[in-house]
């Protein structure tokens, strides 16, 4: 449940505040990559490969639930208890695009000494894959050729 909803808060018009109040921190963002990028599924793994803290690990993955962008499914290893995986919903799989574009930016203006961590390409070819505003016409266009014009959602 978003914040607004949970508050009784007017709920903003703006699509990037929205966006925040789900994933806007840090560790919601690198869970989110751990999923995305690397397909990690069990809370050990996301806690393993992240060196985060269980409370805050349970209460990120609780809140991508509870907004629908993972879901929780049991599964059981022989000889233990019923736990439970975390997978992206289509909604958390749409997020993959905005993973790339950060990913993408910080390939270019915080570019490590040593490269790139992941590179993006196509699954079927193998082809590299670029991040990118393209119109209704399919053109690709520059970021500098895109604006951002108010909608009727704007007017109150």
């Amino acid at each position: 449940m978003s914040s607004a909803k949970a508050t009784g808060r007017e709920e903003t018009v703006c699509s990037i505040a929205r966006t925040l109040e789900v994933v806007g921190d840090k560790w919601t963002l690198l869970i989110l990559r751990e999923a995305a990028l690397r397909r990690v599924t069990r809370f050990a793994d996301f806690r393993r490969e992240l060196g985060i803290a269980p409370d805050l690990l349970t209460g990120r993955l609780g809140s991508l639930v509870d907004e629908g962008i993972m879901e929780k499914r049991p599964y059981r290893e022989p000889g233990s208890r019923t736990r439970y995986s975390y997978h992206l919903t289509p909604a958390g799989e749409e997020l993959r695009l905005i993973l790339a574009a950060l990913q993408q930016w910080g390939d270019v203006h915080r570019t490590p000494a040593r490269g790139p961590a992941h590179l993006r390409r196509s699954a079927a070819g193998g082809r590299p894959v670029s991040v990118a505003f393209v119109d209704d016409a399919g053109t690709v266009l520059p970021v500098t050729d895109v604006e951002f014009a108010p909608s009727q959602g704007l007017a109150r």
